[in-house]
């Protein structure tokens, strides 16, 4: 049986990513060129020079995917890419890449929601601890359905049951927001470098994480979020220190704002789990890749707990690719009108 082969691009937010999957779940080629270092003198995500910088990327990136794939475009069943949720002009770079080339190599177009697509790492081939699948065995084979999705990134947090490929039921998102947001804005406040997600998750390894007692927002027995109130008093706290965060001060802050994120985030995902019936919960997003999260929701779950490797935590077109050859084995492509959806929901 011959393998489907899909060239697949990802421009959501500020990364120019291009791989080559196989059947869904091998990688063959996976190119991401990082905006981080242009976006850290703003302490987020500008979204003007994001677009420009996808620009000026998107055509060696795809070369370099083709190239380490060894694969010719007479080797491809498809182009896939992500349409949406994102920036607007960081996606149409990627749209309108996709386009042409599937036009001028007459291969058919799969739109992915980007949401969707980090659910689908978990579909990808990964020897990584705590990674879902090996090459021999896919997670439905492991626990199958239903199965908990925690998206957790800069613009996403959000509680999905996945009844099945393609079913998808939101349980609850942020109000607010982000965790991935609230990461990089804490992260501001205590002087910490940009993105904020990794650098809280270093100075919290030396800190004290009942040090501070900072809120949660339990929003009663939903499962929404909000992360706006800990941020103002992470906030607060920092003001009752004018003379800086010095010595194990900054260590303490962040290792208690980290908790205070990570004990809402596990709390709900194992409850949701519980309460319907879920065989495993796998976090996904660039928040996923945190250890505490990750930790947590391991001890407080009662059924299995997968995240990817760090590899395809973060936006990656990989997981395009391995979400792209559902819809393209269901037959469901896009046409040439397909255009770019910022606010896209899964469910």
């Amino acid at each position: 049986m011959a393998e489907t082969r899909i060239l697949a691009i990802e421009t959501s937010c500020d990364e120019t990513s291009c791989a080559v999957v196989e059947d869904g779940r091998r990688i063959m080629s996976n190119v991401v060129a990082s905006q981080v270092d242009l976006h850290a003198r703003y302490g987020g995500v500008f979204p003007e020079l994001a677009s420009r910088a996808h620009i000026e990327a998107i055509v060696p990136v795809i070369e370099r995917a083709m190239w380490e794939a060894h694969v010719g475009f007479e080797d491809l069943d498809a182009v896939a890419v992500t349409y949406g949720p994102g920036l607007a002009g960081s996606l149409l770079v990627g749209v309108n890449a996709a386009k042409g080339l599937a036009l001028g190599r007459d291969l058919p177009l799969v739109a992915v929601n980007h949401l969707e697509a980090h659910v689908y790492a978990h579909w990808l081939e990964s020897d990584s601890e705590g990674a879902a699948t090996t090459p021999e065995v896919s997670i439905e084979d492991k626990v199958g359905f239903p199965m908990l999705a925690l998206i957790v990134s800069g613009g996403h947090t959000e509680l999905i049951l996945m009844r099945d490929h393609g079913i998808y039921e939101y349980l609850g998102g942020t109000l607010d927001d982000a965790a991935g947001e609230a990461f990089d804005k804490v992260g501001r406040l205590l002087g910490l470098s940009y993105p904020g997600g990794p650098a809280i998750q270093r100075a919290a390894e030396s800190g004290d994480p009942e040090s501070f007692s900072f809120p949660r927002a339990w929003l009663e027995d939903s499962f929404d979020f909000s992360f706006s109130g800990l941020k103002t008093a992470v906030m607060r706290a920092v003001d009752g220190y004018p003379g800086g965060l010095r010595g194990n001060l900054q260590a303490n802050m962040a290792a208690s704002f980290q908790e205070a994120v990570v004990d809402v985030l596990s709390t709900k995902a194992a409850r949701a789990a519980e309460e319907f019936g879920a065989q495993a919960i796998i976090l996904c997003g660039g928040v996923s890749a945190n250890r505490a999260l990750r930790s947590r929701t391991v001890e407080r779950s009662a059924v299995p707990v997968y995240y990817p490797p760090l590899s395809l935590c973060t936006d990656n077109a990989a997981m395009v690719g391995a979400c792209a050859y559902r819809h393209f084995e269901a037959g469901d492509c896009a046409s040439w009108g397909l255009d770019v959806i910022p606010g896209l929901r899964l469910a």
